[in-house]
């Protein structure tokens, strides 16, 4: 689950990270009595989960309550790359001398948290890394040690950051560490985490990426599920009782197992290509749950190709294959788009079915997803 910048914050506040002082607003007339009550030079920001509202014109200033009223009016209801804006963070202007970078998420390789720092905040860390690797410092983070401050001087160091604002940024960083692990997140990102013109580090933004898994723990976080904006493919999945996320790429991906997706996402990456989702039928799924989850995932307008890799246990391969058939048989979805390894249970009932329908199947998940990202292509 992911946070809008506004809740991430209440989280920040509530661990002691310095942020803005700011409220949320839902309308103009909520806007002009947030300013009314507060009349200080303000920034006024979308609440979307998307990227690049700046550059959308999702951030905007206001002095006062005259000022706020045309902000606030463009800014309700923007669509912002396909997500609407429904409400606005009005917080005070920060007067920022410097921007840093801070972030911790979960690193895969390691399986541990890791901490991202850099003196060059304000912009993607991916463009930092591209053009100054040298300015991220990184630190992998033993969960039975856990997070002492030294850690975070020495992330300070290499990273770059001022000595004068050293033991603030140490201090900011065990706060973001124990939230982490106190909220099951998947990443907690400052961007920037401004130096103020008197000399103050402040969270001037703020990502969070929860678990859902671990949600149970925190019942008052389900609540902010009906804030944030629906995936209305990922709710559609949901009511169908599968796991689906929704990601950016062009190869379309299903498999049985969460193990096994990742290992597909993986080789996907790996053969140059760019996942267009997770999706897992779970264990022992009949024809009518693939057949769901082949139209759920090929709905998306940015999938060139499928690739389904199954290893069956509890799963039939003739019943993954009879679903794949059912699907398919609309038209809606070209089979010279579809790769698919099917191993296991019922391996060879399975093929056999597939072939009879004139669906090619292929061996190994590296093979599958080469030829996936080559249809993408």
């Amino acid at each position: 689950m992911r946070l809008l910048e506004y809740q991430g914050k209440e989280l920040f506040a509530a661990a002691g990270i310095p942020v803005p002082t700011g409220k949320v607003a839902q309308s103009v007339d909520e806007a002009v009595a947030i300013m009314r009550a507060n009349p200080k030079p303000s920034v006024v920001k979308a609440q979307v989960l998307i990227g690049g509202r700046g550059k959308a014109g999702g951030i905007k200033f206001a002095n006062d309550e005259r000022d706020i009223v045309g902000p606030a009016t463009v800014i309700l209801g923007m669509n912002i790359k396909g997500e609407i804006a429904k409400r606005v963070w009005i917080e005070q202007r920060v007067d920022i001398v410097k921007e840093l970078y801070l972030s911790i998420t979960v690193d895969r390789q390691s399986k541990r948290p890791i901490i991202i720092a850099s003196a060059m905040g304000g912009m993607d860390i991916e463009e930092v890394a591209a053009s100054h690797a040298g300015a991220i410092a990184k630190y992998r983070i033993d969960p039975a040690m856990g997070y002492w401050p030294f850690v975070g001087r020495r992330v300070a160091r290499e990273a770059g950051i001022p000595k004068e604002v050293t033991s603030q940024f140490v201090d900011i960083l065990g706060k973001l560490y124990r939230l982490f692990f106190d909220i099951g997140a998947m990443l907690v990102e400052i961007n920037p985490l401004a130096i103020t013109k008197d000399g103050k580090l402040i969270a001037s933004d703020a990502k969070v990426d929860i678990d859902d898994n671990g949600l149970f723990r925190h019942p008052e976080l389900e609540a902010w599920k009906t804030d944030l904006p629906a995936d209305a493919l990922e709710e559609r999945a949901r009511k169908t009782g599968l796991a689906y996320v929704h990601l950016d790429g062009d190869v379309g991906i299903i498999g049985n197992g969460a193990g096994l997706v990742m290992g597909t996402l993986d080789a996907v990456k790996a053969a140059g290509g760019e996942p267009a989702n997770f999706l897992d039928v779970g264990g022992g799924a009949k024809a009518d749950i693939v057949r769901e989850a082949v139209n759920i995932v090929t709905a998306d307008p940015k999938v060139k190709s499928l690739f389904i890799n199954i290893f069956g246990g509890i799963t039939r391969g003739d019943e993954v294959a009879k679903g794949l058939v059912e699907a398919l048989g609309g038209g809606s979805w070209s089979k010279d788009k579809l790769v698919i390894r099917l191993t296991g249970t019922n391996e060879k009932e399975g093929r056999e079915v597939l072939q009879a329908n004139g669906i090619k199947s292929v061996e190994t998940m590296n093979e599958g997803a080469r030829q996936a990202v080559a249809l993408a292509r």
